[in-house]
């Protein structure tokens, strides 16, 4: 691996040791970093990375930290984290109406859930930044325009094309520039969408309204019915605004953050920058960075960036994880035992996860660490479908969540939220659902994913019901 030069610059390149054994952005570079890509040209990968490096920060680190002091709220019971948006972002994902319906529709699950659990939800997105992906192998086989094609795997829009010919799929630095600028204009329109009160409780629980309407699924009325009774004893006070309700967003504006994969550790080392007024390292690409089930290496490259950056961060969680390695993983991410500082996010498939997750979370506890547990109930139930394209069936996303909820309440811990990817639009890529069930010979109609599938807005909406019933049960 290179190891990359910056220049001096006004936004605080990396020039300033912390006092963590020495360590500094670069530091990663000293240790095995699986799931780079192949760059061809390291010089002008380098390039990049010193362009990047004079650019301005994306997030502040005063951002992360609120984003911090909220899950670490939510790790000691008192907040839930609703983390949901693409699996890959793509050129389709940064178009102003794609940006509003993802908004809308996780402002829409943040209300119910809110209701459901009693808890404020602390809104994540896994946006402005989600554009690159780990892939199984390296190479995989692909219909071209004059036949099949053993072609590199497409890693997301931050390092190649998805266009099946050997140029698009050949790793090019300046896309790490594009991902940038990209971010930063979604940031513009969520700053935007934020600032200006996007949406009262009222005009939510209307939206939410129309989904109920069309579902017909009494369950889902009757729980809307009780938030509208609160509606009304809200609106009966004097001086109370609806907008305010916990967790739900609030006429001045909202808090939502963004998060992704810490994958293609050249970009992050990049955009980290030293914050004088906190006296660490912060990760300026997002609010808050995590770490892979391929990357999780405890001596791993992507282990050692995250360990030494002040942000709240975040380590997938498969079934083979054992105790003794998860163990290992928050001494070394959580050493002073922070609330907020560590999210586990768990990913065991439906049919494993009331066997797996047990012994892991009785580690955790009685180790006495304080992370905050999220269940992602897409990774481990992806399956082939017609034609082979890959989905999941909604049922086995309901009962993995609903595993995890039961395992929580078993061990006495805190289920603490839920990560999903997700689109506000009307795809075709989950089977299943009730108000507009995806069957398998409709898969192909709106398959518009560049990686893995999504759950589509009705299907995330009828998720957010069952999920706020199981957390209020």
């Amino acid at each position: 691996m290179t190891a990359f030069t910056f220049v001096s610059n006004p936004f605080g390149t990396p020039s300033t040791p912390t006092t963590q054994d020495g360590w500094n952005p670069g530091s990663w570079q000293e240790h095995p970093a699986a799931q780079q890509p192949p760059w061809p040209d390291t010089a002008a990968l380098d390039t990049v990375i010193d362009q990047l490096a004079l650019l301005p920060p994306l997030v502040s680190a005063a951002e992360s930290a609120r984003l911090r002091t909220a899950l670490g709220a939510a790790a000691l019971g008192d907040g839930f984290l609703l983390q949901a948006g693409d699996c890959a972002e793509s050129t389709g994902s940064f178009h102003a109406d794609a940006v509003y319906n993802k908004v809308k529709v996780i402002l829409q699950m943040s209300s119910v859930l809110a209701f459901g659990s009693g808890l404020p939800v602390v809104k994540v997105g896994r946006i402005a930044g989600q554009m690159a992906k780990p892939r199984s192998n390296p190479v995989e086989p692909v219909d071209g325009p004059s036949g099949p094609l053993l072609l590199p795997s497409y890693r997301g829009e931050m390092v190649n094309g998805s266009a099946p010919t050997p140029e698009a799929r050949r790793p090019d630095p300046d896309r790490l520039l594009y991902a940038y600028y990209r971010s930063a204009s979604s940031l513009n329109l969520l700053r935007m969408f934020t600032a200006d009160g996007f949406a009262t409780l009222d005009e939510v629980h209307a939206w939410n309204r129309e989904h109920v309407a069309a579902s017909a699924d009494p369950r889902h009325a009757a729980l809307l019915d009780d938030m509208d009774h609160v509606l009304r004893y809200l609106a009966s006070r004097p001086g109370t605004q609806p907008g305010a309700q916990p967790g739900a967003p609030e006429q001045q504006g909202f808090d939502f953050f963004t998060s992704h994969e810490a994958l293609i550790l050249p970009y992050e080392q990049a955009l980290t920058r030293w914050d004088h007024s906190g006296s660490a390292w912060h990760d300026a690409s997002a609010h808050m960075v995590w770490i892979g089930e391929r990357t999780r290496q405890l001596d791993g490259a992507h282990v050692e960036f995250a360990a030494g950056i002040d942000n709240p961060v975040g380590v997938k969680v498969g079934p083979t994880m054992e105790p003794e390695e998860l163990l290992a993983l928050c001494r070394r991410l959580d050493p002073t035992r922070d609330p907020g500082r560590l999210t586990l996010i768990t990913r065991m498939g439906a049919g494993r996860i009331r066997e797996a997750l047990p012994p892991l979370v009785r580690a955790v506890r009685d180790a006495g660490y304080p992370v905050l547990w999220v269940c992602d109930p897409m990774h481990g139930n992806t399956i082939a479908g017609s034609g082979g394209l890959k989905t999941r069936r909604f049922n086995d996303i309901v009962d993995e969540l609903r595993g995890f909820i039961e395992v929580h309440r078993a061990a006495g811990t805190h289920p603490g939220g839920v990560h999903l990817e997700l689109t506000g639009e009307d795809v075709t890529e989950c089977l299943g659902g009730t108000t507009s069930e995806v069957l398998e010979g409709n898969l192909s109609d709106r398959y518009e994913t560049t990686c893995d599938p999504r759950l589509n807005r009705s299907q995330a909406l009828e998720l957010s019901f069952i999920a706020a019933e199981l957390l209020r049960g």
